[in-house]
This record gives C-alpha cells, structure tokens and sequence, in this order.
C-alpha cells in the first residue's frame, strides 16, 4: 500500500509536533502529522507546570543559562542553552497570539500582564501557566488550530513502525506507518520526516507519562543509523501522587515553588539534611532525598504539605491538582499529599543540532525525543515545554529554508508481510512489558549500582532475542510494537549507564559515588 508524498511528515501530535506543523503551515507548508491515538493526546496534556522564559522585569537571560546550567550538573551544552533561553519570551508569545489562555497577574489593574510562578532550580519567577493545566491549555489550543487548517492533514489512530532511507544514501525518505483499527501497514514518501514522539519513560514500572511514552522516535533513529546521546539521565520527578487507584498523577512541582514542604510521616522535614535550597533544590537530588527517606525508614511514601497558604490560595492557584486528590478522599487544604518520586523525562535522546537536525539528512528530532544539549545530566523544571517549543521553531524554520533543495521520494518499497503469520502467543507481550518495567524500575531506577546494570544487561539481551524472533515471524501490532521500542531504549539506557563511571545529575551509582573533574557526555552509535 502506497499513500501520496506527504512534504513533511510529523510523527507525534504534542507541543513540539503542532507548533511545528503551525508554524510550516503558516508559512504555506504542506504537512501531515500522525499520532498514536486522538489529535489532542499525548505528554503534553499532561504537563501541569509551565513554561519558563524571562518575562520579568526583574529576570535576566544570563539568569536563567546559569540556572540551567547549574541543574544540569556540568553536561548542559551551553550553546544550546543560550539559544534556547533567547527564544524563550517569544514561543510564549507565539502561543498568546495563538489565543492559549495563561494566568494573568492579579495584581496588574490592565490585566496584561503574565502571572509568573517559580520552581525548583529557578532563581526567579519566570514560570508561565495557565493555572496548574498549562499543558492542556496549550495542547488543546494547538490541536484546534492544527484540526481546522487545511494544509495540515491529521492521521489519527497511526503508528510508524520504522523510518525508510534511500538505498546507499543517509537520507530519509519517509516511514512505514501502521493503522492502529485495521492492522495494515503502508509506505508513507515523505520530502522531511520530523521525530516530534516525547520520551520514553513507560520503560519503568511507574511513570507520569501516558502509555504511549514508548520511546519510539529513539527506536527508529537509532535502527535507521542515528547516534543518541545521554540515555543513562532519566528523569524521575520527586512528587507523584502515592495512590493505588491514581499511579501517574503528577503533583506539581509549582506546590513547592510555592511554599509547599516535604515532610516524614511523623510530621518532620527532612530536605534540610541534603540541600540548603530545600524543596526547591534540583529535581535529581530531590528524588533521591526522598528515595534515602524512604529506605532509611522503610515508608512507603513521604507528604508534601500545602495546608498553611490556605483554601482560598490552594484552590486559585491548583484546582486540577486539588479536585482530582478530593476525588480520591484527600483534602489537601486540610491534610498533607502522600507523595513517592515516579519516572518523568527522558533528558537524553536523538542528537540534533540547532536546526533539530540529525545524523540523516531529510529526518529532525524535536521535543523530548531529542538530546540538544540543553539539559546535561538533569532537566530543570518547566525547561520541558520551552525546548519542544524553541527547538519545533528551528525546524520549521530550517524546512522552510531548504524547503527547495528537499528532493521529492520516489516509489518506496511496500511493507512485505507474506511471510509472516497472526500471532497465538499475544500473552507473550504482556508478560514482556511487565518483565522489562520491572526490573528497569529495580536495577536502573534512582540508585544504580554494577550488580544491578550487569542483571538489566542480561534481561534486556533476552527480550531483545525473543523480540526479534516475534517480529520476523508474526504480524505486528501496535502493542507489539510499542514493547520492540521499549526494549531497544531500554537497551540504549543500560549501555549507557554502564559506560558512566561516576555519578553525576540523574544517574546515581553507589559504585561510583565521585563525580569526575570533566564532564563528558554519553554518545552511542549504531
């Protein structure tokens, strides 16, 4: 099955893939974007916090690079972190065009001016949201506009399986896509592919991302022959709500930007004992405060208290986060929020450059997907949003540039599934997932250590060889699919962990407590 050439192809439909397509669109662009499930769907949703920029008269740039750089524990590329600081104040402003409705300060009698809120690793209010939901004020904005412009074309429900390069060349020409309903799988040419599909943190047992998190842009970059760089930096953000019937509920990390306190059970703070920036210490030392705690006294959870800035604060400022802790019997204008670290973002991914361009020509990475440089070893908070905005920019920018020089795909090779069979041992994928985020969760979780990466090394190769011999014999399906990708990221992370003889940001190794004089970024190719 062949489709028609599609100019630019956008695999994923969060922030970073809807900006882009806007803005190419904009410009008079042809673009289709594909996405798992619905248009409006994906991480972004998800994102309570915000998004940083210098909007205050008070903040500076240079604040806000030695901000990054500093969380980033020495591995920041600093080019990177100018560049993306620069174009911070107008993505917001691009999106205020756009009709995203922020917060406005209270207090500016015109009401025009933003509502800046703070959080940990920032030494300025400069965090612009729309309430405690900005990410879904900002996806489902996007999707509106991207859903009602007619150069952007939207296939919902689709899945790519792999990228295709043109024989003897290092330039991709499209991918294979399959349609999630009815199973089948066709050859989309494409002038440009863009990888805009987010992280790949459901390769832990519990993440805040939604299921699709499955790392499959990482996947398919790196089996089409790109390098991927820092894998071993996988975020775990220090406050997930601890419930048994919500385990991927975020509490923001703004309730500490705004006077929220970590605590024992027994009523006791703790961040004293490890940072003298206290809860608003980077995420990364944070977590793995909160993970000592935990196993010092063998609790299950930590609190985090809001109680004393009041009802009438608590429920201006967090209402999402409040109506859905009152939904599962927690007041938290009354009562502190049970709280443990939960995977969140992956800070390593597809190396691009400033353009989003990576390794192969014609194939760009924007969003979580890809490793800029901009976060080094630990991602500060709301610097998510802010990349997948800055850098959706500088592909559609550079696209439009060389939009003459990008060379129509000719006929590409049909999917061939003659030789392969249905599946009867589907039972096989569920117990994999389970298998893989678990002892990913165990082995290569907040502490590491050489015992347990050798224990992840030798299950990852298992499932990599049961994987392999599943896909060349059985029709695939996007379960199947999302676990293939999963494996594989999970694979780059364990290398990548193994080859970092140090601690440093978000890996922590037992066996390796120092952290060294230089610091060196983990680069992995094919």
């Amino acid at each position: 099955m062949h489709s028609e050439t599609a100019p630019v192809l956008i695999l994923g439909s969060g922030a970073a893939g809807l900006s882009c397509a806007l803005r190419l669109a904009e410009a008079g662009r042809e673009v289709t974007v594909v996405c798992k499930g619905e248009l409006a769907s994906g991480a972004t949703l998800w994102a309570q916090g915000g998004i940083s920029a210098v909007l205050g008269s008070d903040d500076s740039l240079e604040a806000h690079v030695q901000d990054t750089l500093i969380a980033g524990a020495g591995l920041c590329d600093e080019a990177a972190v100018r560049y993306t600081v620069a174009h911070g104040a107008e993505v917001v402003h691009w999106l205020l065009e756009r009709g995203v409705a922020f917060t406005r300060d209270e207090n500016d009698p015109a009401n025009q001016r933003l509502h800046l809120t703070r959080e940990g690793g920032h030494s300025h209010r400069r965090i612009a949201h729309a309430a405690d939901a900005t990410g879904r004020a900002v996806e489902t904005t996007l999707a509106t506009l991207a859903a009602s412009h007619p150069r952007i074309h939207v296939r919902e429900h689709t899945m790519a399986v792999d990228l295709i390069v043109a024989g003897g060349t290092r330039r991709v020409v499209g991918a294979y896509l399959l349609d999630v309903k009815t199973g089948a799988v066709q050859a989309q040419p494409a002038r440009a592919v863009v990888l805009a599909t987010g992280g790949a943190n459901q390769v832990y047992l519990y993440s805040s991302n939604p299921h699709g998190a499955s790392g499959d842009g990482i996947a398919m970059a790196w089996r089409a022959g790109c390098r991927v760089a820092n894998m071993e930096f996988m975020q775990f953000h220090p406050t997930g709500l601890y419930h048994p019937e919500s385990r991927a509920f975020l509490i923001s990390e703004a309730l500490r930007g705004e006077g929220a306190r970590l605590t024992l059970p027994d009523g006791s703070p703790f961040m004293q004992r490890f940072d003298a920036r206290l809860e608003l210490a980077p995420r990364d030392i944070v977590a793995r405060a909160i993970d000592h705690e935990m196993k010092r006294l063998g609790i299950r959870h930590v609190l985090l208290d809001i109680r004393h800035r009041g009802a009438e604060f608590i429920g201006s400022h967090f209402p999402s986060i409040q109506a859905h802790c009152l939904s599962l019997g927690i007041d938290i204008t009354q009562q502190p929020i049970p709280v443990v670290p939960i995977a969140h973002f992956t800070c390593g991914g597809v190396r691009t450059d400033l353009d989003a361009r990576t390794d192969l020509d014609g194939l760009y990475a924007i969003g979580e997907v890809a490793c800029t440089g901009l976060h080094g070893a630990n991602r500060m908070a709301s610097n998510s949003l802010l990349e997948c905005l800055v850098f959706a920019r500088a592909a559609a920018l550079d696209l439009d540039h060389r939009w003459h020089s990008l060379a129509e795909a000719s006929e590409l090779p049909a999917w061939d599934a003659s030789r392969v069979s249905n599946s009867d041992e589907d039972v096989v994928i569920a117990h994999n997932w389970l298998e893989l985020r678990t002892f990913m969760w165990d082995y290569v979780g907040i502490v590491r250590t050489k015992k347990r990466l050798m224990r992840a090394r030798h299950r990852v190769d298992l499932l990599l060889n049961e994987i392999d011999a599943f896909y060349r014999h059985y029709r695939i399906s996007a379960d199947f699919l999302e676990l293939r990708n999963l494996v594989t990221v999970a694979d780059l992370i364990v290398r990548s962990a193994t080859l970092r003889h140090e601690s440093r940001g978000l890996h922590y190794n037992l066996d390796y407590p120092q952290t060294e004089t230089q610091a060196r970024a983990t680069v992995l190719t094919p």
